[in-house]
């Protein structure tokens, strides 16, 4: 979507020069047809990735590896969300009691 799109190089091969005789260049004994230089090759736009059994096995192994780290980081974090959630109500609670018990003496 943001990635620059470049149009295609032309691939059209050149016209071939024709000269007509004229006063400054006198008419060549045997005329020589011009033939357009070949192409290059088109490049791949994307590379060509082989990947090993070795390689697909590692591969696994590393994805496998950062879902299960990324996974613990963000339970432990939501577990130390809850946990002081649970400690703050539990701190109005209590004030909350107190409070109320000295307004009646």
């Amino acid at each position: 979507m943001f990635t620059p799109k470049y149009p295609t190089p032309d691939t059209a091969p050149a016209a071939p020069v024709v000269r007509t005789p004229d006063a400054i260049h006198p008419p060549a004994a045997a005329p020589v047809p011009v033939t357009p230089a070949p192409a290059p090759a088109a490049a791949p736009t994307r590379p060509t990735i082989q990947l090993t059994p070795a390689a697909v096995v590692t591969v696994a192994v590393g994805g496998t590896t950062v879902v299960l780290v990324v996974g613990a980081v963000l339970v432990s974090m939501l577990l130390a969300v809850a946990i002081t959630g649970a400690s703050v109500a539990i701190c109005a609670v209590v004030l909350r009691s107190l409070l109320n018990q000295s307004g009646r003496r």
